[in-house]
């Protein structure tokens, strides 16, 4: 899955001499054995990240101990490297998170895609740092160095909660950089929620997001048992900070796919994701698709909303024999299926 380097680490491989001097703590855009990588030519490298999926793999593959979360721990590091995220917003973020536990002097590297944000590498450092270089530019990716000028502030988490009103569902949103659906509610989910009906039982969000399918289910249906799901951390504290936020509860847990999740459900409903960082990415839900049926009790139901164009009724098909489209507005269209 992450065995190929990525162009950036192409690029970065590069240039191991300048960042292998100190190990460096490692976030961001993780999608290969970077890591495995510096460790090999240096000090083995301190990997944050928020992808449960990248954390699973990493740890099974190498001696490298990555920390999954929203945060890294509070424990000092010697540099920084960020791969730069697909949302600037998240970027900002983890800059935020990690930057003070550098020392002044610390080097700071940024790398990333060409068209993925890294050209915003001075701007992002300006508060920290004097000077920002471009140090070398290859398959179509840039890598930038700094070092720290000025201690950046203690990382408050509180301070980068987003809270917006769902009026209708009498519910406070709160949300993460980088979360899905960070400012609003989305056409799509609002169509889902709009075809639900009542549900009973134990119910799965799958790919929960900042949790509104969840907290809207709950305010709507009190006696459900909840679960929700989602592969990357912010996702899954946002969806914590909204339940906490409305006084409701439920259980909370990261899941690269189906993969942590036990037992059987009522209903699983999701508006499923279909990007991972820059590019297009079915496979996670193409593997709820094949294999739900097997996670529903008799008679349970799969409810997913998905953009029109996608091919999923012929997978749920596949899956389930049948593929009902309860609701359509031209862009969206809602799907059920019954065990």
């Amino acid at each position: 899955m992450y065995e190929a380097l990525t162009p950036v680490s192409e690029m970065l491989s590069r240039n191991l001499d300048m960042l292998c001097h100190q190990p460096l703590l490692v976030c961001g855009l993780l999608e290969d054995d970077l890591p495995g990588l510096l460790a090999a030519h240096g000090p083995a490298p301190r990997v944050f990240t928020t992808d449960f999926r990248y954390f699973q793999w990493l740890s099974s593959h190498n001696d490298i101990q990555p920390e999954f979360g929203a945060a890294p721990t509070a424990t000092p590091a010697a540099g920084l490297l960020l791969l730069m995220p697909k949302a600037k917003a998240e970027a900002h973020y983890l800059l935020a998170a990690c930057l003070p536990l550098l020392p002044p002097g610390a080097p700071v590297f940024i790398a990333g895609d060409n068209k993925g944000g890294v050209k915003a590498a001075p701007k992002l450092l300006a508060p920290w740092c004097e000077q920002v270089n471009k140090v070398d530019s290859a398959r179509r990716a840039s890598l930038y160095q700094a070092v720290l000028s000025r201690p950046a502030p203690a990382f408050a988490a509180d301070d980068w909660v987003g809270r917006y009103p769902l009026e209708e569902e009498h519910l406070t949103v709160c949300t993460l950089p980088g979360v899905f659906s960070a400012d609003h509610l989305d056409a799509g989910t609002r169509l889902l929620l709009n075809n639900a009906g009542a549900l009973h039982g134990r119910v799965l969000d799958f790919g929960c997001g900042a949790g509104v399918i969840g907290a809207s289910l709950l305010k709507r249906n009190p006696g459900i048992e909840l679960e929700q799901i989602d592969i990357n951390a912010l996702a899954l504290a946002a969806s914590r900070l909204t339940l906490a936020e409305n006084g409701l509860q439920a259980k909370v847990y990261p899941s690269d796919g189906l993969g942590e999740v036990q037992g059987h459900f009522d209903c699983i409903i999701s508006n499923p994701p279909f990007h991972a960082g820059l590019k297009t990415f079915y496979d996670t839900t193409e593997t709820l698709l094949r294999d739900a049926k097997r996670y529903l009790k008799p008679g349970g139901s799969l409810l997913l909303v998905a953009n029109a164009f996608l091919p999923y009724p012929d997978l749920i098909e596949q899956g389930f024999g049948h593929c009902e489209t309860l609701a359509a507005n031209g862009r969206f269209k809602i799907y059920r299926a019954t065990a």
